[in-house]
């Protein structure tokens, strides 16, 4: 019962982590074209 507890719980953390990952680096991406991050959307100039 004890492993099946852990593994999940290391999923979870496994989870978390890689959301946070991406979301740092769709930051990054979102600065690297010039555009502003507010409020983890990434709001830039419209281009024609």
């Amino acid at each position: 019962m004890f492993r099946l507890l852990r593994t999940i719980i290391l999923v979870m953390f496994a989870f978390v982590a890689g959301m946070l990952f991406e979301r740092s680096n769709a930051r990054e991406a979102c600065e690297a074209i010039g555009s502003l991050w507010i409020m983890d959307v990434c709001v830039g100039m419209e281009r024609e």
